[in-house]
């Protein structure tokens, strides 16, 4: 018997509305379903995933600040 998750209960999203398949096919494929996920993530850090685009990046972007929640800083060295 699989434990997958869509066997029994679906997942909750609540990323935004307006994202394109491809978009939401990378997140869900990395396991991001959740927008506070992406405060312990940086935007380089999405964008490196094959079907993000700067607009999808952009609709996460104003759906935390919505929240009161942000990207993660990106580490300078």
């Amino acid at each position: 018997m699989s434990n997958a998750p869509n066997d029994h209960e679906p997942q909750i999203s609540d990323l935004p509305a307006g994202l394109a398949k491809p978009a939401l096919r990378a997140l869900a494929g990395a396991g991001y379903l959740r927008l506070e996920q992406f405060s312990r993530l940086t935007e380089a850090e999405v964008l490196k995933l094959h079907g993000m685009g700067p607009k999808a990046l952009e609709l996460i972007r104003r759906s935390l600040a919505e929240r009161g929640l942000s990207f993660a800083a990106s580490e300078r060295t």
